[in-house]
C-alpha cells in the first residue's frame, strides 16, 4: 500500500483477514483517487455494511457509513444536493445485490452522476460464509448444505438492461486494470457500475485467487463499448468471465441536472460560501 499520500491514513490496523481480495481494491481506489488529483475534502464514499464496507475507513476523506443494503440512497443525495463532490458508493456483492438490490435498480433508472464499486466475492464474508447473490449454483455452504440451487443473479447484464451507462468487471489482483477502471468510472457522467471479483480467502474455497486467474479472460480491444446488444450478450458469459468494460454511453442526462432546484439559479447553495462568524453573531444579536 502506497504511504504518504493524501488519502494515506498511516499506519492503522486493517480488519480483514491476511490475503483478503479488499485488500487490492483498496490500493487500486487509493490509487485512481491520487492519480485523479482529487482532493480528500472533495471525495465522498458512502457504504452499507460488511467486510467490503470498512473500506471508507482506510481512507482519509469524507465518509459515510449507512444501514445493510443502503448505501446508494444516500450516495444519491449528497451527489444531488453538492453535484460538485465526487461520489463512490462500494460495498459487498450481498450488501448491493441482495439487501440493497432494489436501490441498485432504482439507482440506475435515476443515473446519479456517482461511482458504484461492488466487491464481489461471491459469498457472505462478514456472517461467515453463507451463499450470496453472485454465488455459483452446486457451492455448498454451511446454509446451503446440498449446493446452491439458484442461478446467480447477473448484474452486469441487469445494469446494461435497465439503461446504466457504465458498466465494468475487474478482478482484484489485477490492481492496475482495476485502477484505470475506476477512473473511467468516476470521470463518467452518470450511474457507473464497477464489479469487482475478489476472493474471500476465510470462506469461499471455491472461487479463488487461482480460479478467478483460470476462469477470467480480459475483453477484446475491437470490442464496441457503445453497442448495447453486444456488450448485454458479452456479460451473459460465464466461462472465463470477460474483465473490462462492456458497455459506455453516456447519452443521458444525469439526475442532478434533471433536478428544478439547480436550473435557472446562478448561485445554488451548495456552491456558496458562507461568513458563519458573521451569520453567527447576527443569530446570537437577535436573542437579545
Amino acid at each position: 500500500m502506497e504511504e504518504n499520500g493524501p488519502f494515506d491514513m498511516g499506519n492503522i490496523d486493517i480488519a480483514w483477514c491476511p490475503g483478503c481480495g479488499n485488500f487490492g481494491i483498496l490500493r487500486a481506489l487509493k490509487r485512481s483517487l491520487e492519480d485523479m488529483a482529487l482532493s480528500p475534502s472533495d471525495v465522498v464514499i458512502v457504504s452499507g455494511i460488511g467486510q467490503a464496507a470498512k473500506t471508507p475507513h482506510y481512507l482519509r476523506c469524507h465518509i459515510f457509513n449507512g444501514l445493510h443494503g443502503r448505501a446508494l440512497p444516500p450516495a444519491t443525495a449528497i451527489k444531488s444536493v453538492n453535484p460538485g463532490l465526487t461520489v463512490i458508493a462500494e460495498s459487498g456483492d450481498g450488501d448491493m445485490f441482495g439487501e440493497g438490490g432494489n436501490h441498485f435498480i432504482h439507482a440506475i433508472r435515476r443515473n446519479p452522476d456517482i461511482t458504484n464499486i461492488v466487491h464481489d466475492n461471491m459469498i457472505y464474508g462478514l456472517t461467515k460464509g453463507q451463499a450470496s447473490p453472485t454465488s455459483m449454483e452446486g457451492m455448498e455452504t454451511p446454509v446451503q448444505v446440498s449446493g446452491v440451487i439458484l442461478e446467480p443473479f447477473n448484474p452486469l447484464s441487469t445494469a446494461i438492461a435497465l439503461g446504466a451507462g457504465f458498466v465494468a468487471r475487474t478482478f482484484s489482483k489485477d490492481v492496475e486494470m482495476t485502477m484505470e477502471v475506476i477512473k473511467e468510472a468516476i470521470r463518467f457522467k452518470g450511474y457507473a457500475l464497477v464489479d469487482i471479483l475478489q476472493p474471500c480467502v476465510s470462506f469461499n474455497r471455491l472461487n479463488t485467487f487461482q480460479w478467478f486467474e483460470e476462469h477470467t479472460e480480459t475483453i477484446d480491444d475491437d470490442h464496441d463499448v457503445k453497442d448495447r446488444v453486444e456488450s448485454f450478450r458479452l456479460s451473459l458469459q460465464r466461462d472465463p468471465l470477460p474483465v473490462g468494460i462492456f458497455y459506455k454511453n453516456g447519452n443521458r442526462e444525469a439526475y442532478h441536472d434533471l433536478l428544478d432546484a439547480y436550473k435557472d439559479i446562478e448561485d445554488p447553495l451548495w456552491n456558496r460560501v458562507l461568513d458563519r462568524r458573521e451569520k453567527l453573531e447576527k443569530d446570537i444579536g437577535e436573542l437579545h
